[in-house]
């Protein structure tokens, strides 16, 4: 056994894991010793040293190092609560295509067929891929001249993407539609950048009432909603539904981004409270939108929401239904009132640590972490409809992204009904709500409950999580 190695490994784990454990602190090195309380933390976090000395000097086999690190990152973080984690390398960097919106690639979506070929579901419109040819149905064969027979779909979107400007081969199998036979083809594809889209669906329903649907919240989320419903106002928009079921939320900032298209400007979307200090709170912040709303302030709103709608999509819900701005529809929301913060780290190179550092409040000045918001007007529908509505709804596109923007909610979006058919309940009743009376402090007088109602503070406004 290598014990010499095995000591300088240990020792510099260890100092590794403590300088971890002061950024999570928010300690630093030079006053450890001069501080009776970080002192007292150094020795609290002795016991992983201990046990990370037997692993490298007794243990069976060889330890690797680097999964003892990783396995040591993911223990301290996961204690914390359920937000909280450490994000390996390339979960980070699949992270910021996301939040960014957008990604290097060639732009095409890919799934796995009966025979487990690699297929091309369909290519992005504009993307490299569109213009070079790539069709839906499109067999990968090859990548860079190295065969994707027995590759998974992880790995051929890992061979696939890479630095924008840079080209990929791909070796495709198409079946000829006149004579039914394959036919092996070769592209050479420019990667580009990508943009990932958060508005997944937006349509101008009858009687002027704009539907807009969004499934999380990305850089620039906020812009792409204005530009949907800018578009709606050239068609005569009368009224308006944001739907934010099944969304996660996303950046923090976008919410007030999202919410500046339709409140006063000044107007408080959220604060956030971070841990206790003699000078105030830690991450104490105001966020207010900034710009006028892009339509009248007496044009009716709906949010639909569900128990998926979580963290900055109830930041929307909890401002919109506060300051009556909106009436919400559909099922309490998820619960997730915590702020994260993204923290890189140098080593494990292009890894990162997610801390939660903060909880948010809504302007009724309660945290509904663990709690969520209850809507105005409720609306259930069982997981199991709920699925068979997404199917639905996906299904009545396919791979054509052209019709996206058509997908089959059930007669309320004018589909024929059918012994199958699923009606969307939830935007059903909002459209029902909205043509009930044109003026909408009418429906606001009917339909909104006090915020001291919906909005709840989850216990005495400080919550701690349980795993």
């Amino acid at each position: 056994m290598r014990r010499k190695s095995s000591k300088t490994e240990f020792f510099a784990l260890a100092a590794f894991l403590v300088g971890v454990t002061l950024v999570l602190s928010n300690g630093f090195s030079g006053n450890i010793f001069a501080q009776s309380e970080e002192r007292i933390r150094v020795e609290q976090i002795e016991p992983i040293g201990d046990v990370l000395a037997e692993i490298l000097e007794n243990y069976v086999y060889e330890p690797d190092i680097d999964r003892a690190v990783e396995g040591a990152l993911r223990g301290i973080m996961n204690s914390l609560d359920r937000n909280s984690g450490y994000i390996p390398p390339q979960g980070f960097k699949s992270m910021q295509e996301d939040t960014d919106g957008e990604f290097e690639g060639i732009g095409i979506r890919i799934k796995t067929d009966d025979h487990r070929n690699v297929v091309i579901a369909s290519p992005i419109p504009g993307s490299p891929a569109a213009k070079a040819g790539l069709l839906s149905g499109d067999i990968i064969v090859e990548i860079d001249g190295v065969t994707a027979e027995n590759m998974d779909l992880d790995e051929v979107a890992r061979r696939i993407k890479g630095p924008r400007g840079q080209i990929v081969k791909l070796g495709i199998s198409r079946r000829s539609e006149s004579s039914r036979q394959t036919e092996r083809l070769d592209f050479d594809v420019k990667r580009g950048k990508i943009p990932l889209e958060s508005v997944v669906e937006s349509r101008l329903l009858d009687g002027g009432i704009g539907y807009v649907r969004i499934s999380d919240f990305k850089k620039h989320t906020a812009r792409d909603v204005k530009d949907r419903v800018q578009g709606f106002k050239k068609e005569g928009l009368k009224a308006l539904v944001i739907d934010l079921r099944w969304n996660p939320g996303g950046l923090l900032t976008v919410s007030r981004d999202l919410c500046e298209l339709f409140l006063p400007k000044h107007t408080l979307v959220t604060y956030t409270r971070g841990r206790a200090t003699e000078n105030g709170y830690m991450d104490d912040m105001r966020l207010r939108t900034e710009r006028s709303p892009i339509i009248p302030e007496t044009m009716p709103i709906m949010l639909l929401v569900g128990k998926l709608s979580a963290s900055s999509s109830e930041i929307v819900t909890g401002a919109l239904q506060f300051h009556e701005r909106a009436l919400i529809i559909g099922e309490g929301t998820f619960g997730k009132g915590s702020v994260q913060t993204i923290i890189p780290l140098r080593n494990p190179r292009g890894s990162a640590l997610r801390l939660t550092t903060a909880l948010y409040y809504t302007p009724a000045e309660v945290t509904i972490d663990g709690r969520g918001i209850l809507p105005d007007v409720e609306v259930v529908m069982s997981d199991e409809k709920q699925r068979a509505l997404l199917d639905q709804m996906y299904t009545s596109y396919g791979d054509d992204l052209s019709l996206r923007d058509s997908q089959n909610h059930g007669t309320v979006t004018g589909n024929p009904r059918t012994e199958t058919t699923i009606e969307d309940d939830v935007l059903k009743r909002a459209v029902e709500i909205i043509r009930e009376d044109p003026v909408f402090e009418n429906l606001l007088k009917k339909y909104h409950r006090d915020p001291r109602e919906t909005q709840v503070a989850a216990i005495s406004g400080e919550v701690r999580t349980v795993r």
